[in-house]
């Protein structure tokens, strides 16, 4: 996985455009998952008073752009890919001191905390032992905040296609989630309060409150 998401840094990139004013029109209608995804993170920021955020995954910093404009008061990208950092870096460089990044293993990688976001967007797809990274996030996580995540689920359109994809082609496992297996995760993990949406066909979106 790890090496899947080095070489192919600049092409999830660009699955979002080019910058925050030029997104690509046709991803919109494509892959309307990635936005919606985005909206959620975005209004849980907003619901906090310049928030400590905390981007589980952060590749590219896509995400990290439009939190920061919604009012975070500090930004910290963790993702164990240094291509994707080294464009998240750049991306984010106008933001100065609010921005931090930190390279490793999120199981392992000292983080600070505790965060009132914390965000794992397109993260969990390729979790062998999601529950770990579930009960880390509720450490990171003050008391009052929120977790946000993205979480996909076999469907017969696409899931064929995923795996073709990853785990034939690029050897990268993929996994899919029920709504129930998320609710027993968060729950097991310390969360006080479970939300999943489904507001799709491919996936679901949740908030977690510790």
């Amino acid at each position: 996985m790890q090496k899947h998401f080095q070489e192919q840094a600049s092409s999830f990139d660009e699955l979002y455009g080019t910058d925050t004013n030029e997104e690509a029109p046709l991803q919109r209608t494509l892959r309307p998952g990635l936005f919606r995804r985005r909206e959620l993170a975005v209004s849980v920021v907003r619901s906090y008073e310049k928030p400590r955020v905390l981007d589980v995954g952060c590749g590219s910093g896509r995400i990290g752009e439009f939190v920061l404009e919604a009012g975070a008061g500090e930004y910290v990208g963790n993702d164990f890919s240094r291509p994707m950092l080294d464009l998240a870096e750049k991306r984010l460089e106008r933001y100065g001191d609010k921005v931090r990044f930190v390279e490793g293993d999120f199981l392992e990688a000292e983080l600070g905390g505790p965060y009132e976001v914390v965000i794992g967007l397109g993260l969990f797809d390729y979790l062998p032992d999601p529950e770990r990274f579930a009960r880390r996030m509720h450490e990171l996580t003050a008391d009052g905040g929120t977790v946000v995540g993205s979480f996909p689920k076999w469907t017969w359109v696409k899931g064929p296609v995923r795996k073709i994809r990853y785990e034939w082609i690029n050897n990268c496992p993929i996994f899919n989630y029920t709504e129930r297996e998320l609710r027993l995760m968060f729950g097991a993990s310390g969360f006080r309060d479970v939300d999943v949406q489904k507001p799709g066909r491919s996936g679901f979106l949740l908030r977690a409150v510790r």
